[in-house]
């Protein structure tokens, strides 16, 4: 048999070496990206997730520095909230770590946007939550609790976490549902008339952690009473099933049921440092009921570990399957990792010992979404795909990963979180913040109140409706 031989032209002959060259240079390049692409997390090895959480927290920084907003520190673009649970994540991976690359930043951020010691900041106190304000409480406790440095002259991270508290407490609501706190602050905002999760869940925790830290039995009182109210509307139902929203309309007896897991992070991190308060305390065996309400909102949780990842891998279940995750909704993993990893060291190893095992399995999943990006190390949102990067990258998806990465290393360090019994160096102040009352019952809202919001709002939408109208035609 004979077979053909094409002869090349010899101008195209001349041009292989040329074109083998090409082909050998995308061919070293393909494999070189190979070599970088994705972080490999061995969650048995402290270096390698000291490693793995350093790059993925650069590279969360590399987007704070670059955004539009950057003369305003702790201030991110499109967002006020994310720049407190952004620096809390950041808390924990320096503690862990001991890397200190960060902390100016942190103490800049935090100290700027304190407001008057309350994180309740005048630029942008018009259109904040409750749950926007007690992030900030949140990062501010954690920082006391895990001894980050504090600036001489400046209030002490546990005094700021009270003065969250205290910012918050009189805005409990008994005029609708028998309490709670609303999800917006002000009579002008859309969620005015929903009592929400994560508002009273995490104004519970920040009570909870407070009332375990300075063990002043007013803060344990309140925690109580907030998961006591919480538990009489479907915002925590006997089930261990957490309702997102609830309204004012339906007297809390309505329910939005969207499954999140920083809904159930908050209730479940609170219990677990109620829990831990009761051990300590002369509280009549009342640490089981915490324990109770532990186990049985982690046993509810299974539902965020799917089949698409082997029932080991997190996954915010109600927006990932159908990409409509957005930016908050991108960081809710970040919270439940890592605030249930630190409660790992406070109540009892054999109650979380099955959690940080499914932790380990999505610390190795998030690492390996972390492929995006020219170098191939910007993180995408859905660990269930594993090695197929889902084609994201931001901020929200780094702080993300960064969490999961802060809960496995947990173990490794095995102390904290501190309080003033147990070498906590951060002092409290009761009245810290813009409360300076001694009562911290809220005063119940009258007529005039009511009236004095309509005027307020009435105020604001006339402003609103002149700005715009000057917008448009005040040029014209």
């Amino acid at each position: 048999m004979h077979f053909l031989r094409c002869r090349l032209p010899l101008s195209s002959r001349q041009m292989r070496p040329v074109i083998l060259s090409r082909w050998l240079t995308t061919l070293l390049a393909c494999l070189l990206i190979q070599n970088v692409i994705a972080i490999d997390v061995n969650p048995e090895d402290e270096t390698s997730l000291k490693d793995a959480a350093k790059t993925v927290a650069t590279t969360m920084m590399d987007f704070y520095n670059d955004r539009d907003s950057k003369d305003i520190p702790g201030k991110l673009d499109g967002t006020w909230w994310e720049g407190g649970s952004m620096f809390m994540t950041l808390i924990q991976y320096w503690y862990l770590t001991g890397d200190t690359q960060f902390n100016d930043a942190i103490q800049e951020g935090m100290y700027w946007q304190k407001g008057k010691n309350d994180f309740f900041p005048s630029n942008y106190s018009q259109y904040l939550g409750n749950d926007d304000q007690v992030f900030w409480g949140l990062a501010a406790i954690t920082a006391g609790e895990l001894n980050f440095p504090e600036r001489d002259g400046e209030a002490s991270w546990i005094s700021l976490a009270e003065g969250v508290f205290n910012g918050q407490i009189p805005r409990w609501d008994m005029t609708s549902c028998g309490g709670g706190l609303r999800w917006q602050i002000w009579p002008y905002q859309d969620g005015y008339n929903m009592k929400n999760a994560i508002s009273n869940g995490g104004l519970f925790q920040l009570s909870a952690r407070l009332a375990l830290y300075t063990k002043n039995s007013t803060y344990a009182e309140w925690a109580e009473k907030i998961w006591d109210w919480s538990a009489s509307t479907p915002l925590l139902r006997k089930t261990w099933v957490i309702a997102d929203t609830t309204t004012n309309a339906a007297s809390c007896k309505d329910h939005g049921d969207h499954q999140w897991t920083y809904n159930y992070a908050t209730y479940i991190a609170g219990a677990g440092y109620m829990h831990n308060y009761a051990c300590l305390s002369p509280t009549n065996g009342a640490e089981s009921k915490w324990l109770e309400g532990v186990t049985g909102l982690m046993k509810t949780s299974d539902q965020f570990f799917p089949a698409s990842g082997a029932k080991q891998i997190i996954s915010d279940i109600t927006c990932e399957p159908i990409n409509k995750c957005d930016r908050n909704q991108k960081t809710f993993k970040a919270y439940f990792t890592s605030w249930l990893g630190f409660m790992s060291l406070i109540v009892p190893s054999n109650v979380t010992a099955e959690m940080m095992g499914k932790f380990k399995s999505s610390a190795v999943a998030a690492g390996q979404q972390c492929s995006g990006g020219s170098d191939g190390k910007h993180c995408g949102v859905r660990w269930t795909k594993k090695t197929e990067w889902d084609g994201t990258s931001g901020l929200e998806q780094q702080m993300s990963v960064l969490g999961v990465l802060n809960a496995v290393m947990v173990p490794f360090k095995a102390q904290g979180p501190y309080n003033a019994d147990n070498g906590g160096t951060s002092q409290s102040d009761a009245l810290g913040g813009t409360n300076t009352e001694s009562n911290l019952e809220p005063d119940p809202i009258t007529t005039g109140d009511r009236v004095g919001a309509g005027i307020l709002t009435a105020i604001f939408v006339i402003l609103w409706v002149g700005t715009i109208s000057w917008m448009i035609f005040g040029d014209k």
